[in-house]
């Protein structure tokens, strides 16, 4: 058999027609940026997260950056945010001039809160936390730093669609919350796209202009933008989305379930907390054996993935950076131990119990 890591087909032909129309209707608008579609998004996407303002952009990468920017962060500033992540976290602070401060991980690939509060600095502005694998961090610590040390706090939720931190959709707890929607995200469309979220009138405000080139008036420019909008397509397709995403994330969970209930005693599973709502992006597994364990499952047909190889401090890129602890121990480890294997709402019955017995069948 074959296990696919994702089949994003699965999900197109599941909800075909719904798609289809939602492509025609904007195709058949003639407004292909910006416009109805995207403003019915952004208020539909603002409802489901409990947030007043939503702004769509390109990427979830630009989110991070418009917010960035939004914030009036910029040289000589400081940004605490993840060792282990997706570079997309620590390389918009760069672009805005600022200087990313890495912070070690806990055992379930969260930002360590204990550290946050060493790395802060006289410099230091915000934190970007990572909602990893669509786990929420554990916020309640890092908003306590922050307000006592009067910082912003950014949530990267790009593989947390959904996901709730004591009831409270992830996005919304922290000053402004972004997302993505490329395709392989719990909530994906069909090219890049992205959203920031925010309770602060102002900050929305700064965001709209920042995403047309800060232009509120065409050909008059009143602050440094950058060119940054979701295409109507895409949110036409997002919007069809949206209304599946609760059952999408539901079945996730279930398969998660059914994974940690026969895996939990031949391998570390990801952990789960009484007071937060995984989403499972990613179902991230721990093994000593894991390199030789990549190429068992490769042999019998099942995908897997290294999410992430190398600690964002050892990369070229981030080489000197500050780190907090000095060597950031643990996301070293964790880019020696994870591995994800397929989780994705489309999955049989019938594959989730391969992946366990071909896993079972490597430590037998």
């Amino acid at each position: 058999m074959r296990v696919r890591a994702l089949d994003l087909i699965r999900q197109y032909k599941s909800i075909k027609d719904e798609i289809d129309s939602a492509v025609n209707r904007v195709i058949s608008s003639g407004r292909y940026i910006l416009g109805e579609e995207v403003e019915n998004f952004e208020r539909e996407f603002a409802h489901y997260n409990g947030s007043e303002y939503a702004v769509g952009v390109g990427s979830g990468t630009d989110a991070l950056l418009v917010a960035l920017m939004a914030l009036g962060i910029g040289e000589g500033d400081e940004v605490i945010t993840p060792a282990y992540s997706f570079t997309a976290s620590a390389d918009v602070i760069l672009r805005v001039g600022a200087k990313p401060v890495f912070c070690d991980v806990c055992d379930d690939f969260n930002i360590d809160p204990n550290y946050i509060e060493m790395a802060v600095s006289d410099r230091t502005k915000a934190i970007i936390v990572v909602h990893l694998f669509g786990l929420p961090c554990d916020m309640d610590k890092v908003m306590n730093i922050a307000q006592e040390h009067n910082l912003f706090v950014i949530e990267d939720c790009a593989q947390a669609v959904g996901a709730e931190y004591k009831g409270k959709k992830v996005g919304t707890i922290g000053d402004i919350g972004c997302f993505s929607f490329f395709p392989t995200k719990n909530l994906g469309c069909y090219g890049d796209g992205g959203m920031i979220i925010t309770d602060s009138e102002k900050l929305y405000e700064k965001m709209r202009l920042i995403r047309v080139h800060g232009q509120r008036e065409k050909y008059i420019p009143e602050m440094l933008g950058i060119k940054s909008r979701l295409d109507a397509i895409q949110a036409g397709i997002l919007r069809a989305k949206l209304k599946h995403i609760d059952g999408w994330n539901r079945r996730r969970r279930e398969i998660a379930d059914i994974y940690s209930n026969s895996l939990r005693d031949i391998v570390e599973v990801p952990v789960e907390y009484e007071d937060r709502v995984a989403v499972y992006h990613q179902f991230t597994i721990k093994s000593k054996s894991r390199d030789t364990l990549v190429k068992h499952l490769k042999e019998r047909g099942v995908d897997t993935a290294i999410y992430y190889p190398v600690a964002l401090n050892r990369t070229p890129l981030f080489q000197g950076a500050k780190t907090i602890p000095l060597n950031c121990s643990r996301a070293d480890d964790l880019t020696k131990l994870s591995l994800s294997i397929p989780i994705y709402p489309e999955l049989t019955d019938e594959e989730v119990i391969y992946v366990i017995d071909i896993l079972k069948e490597f430590w037998d």
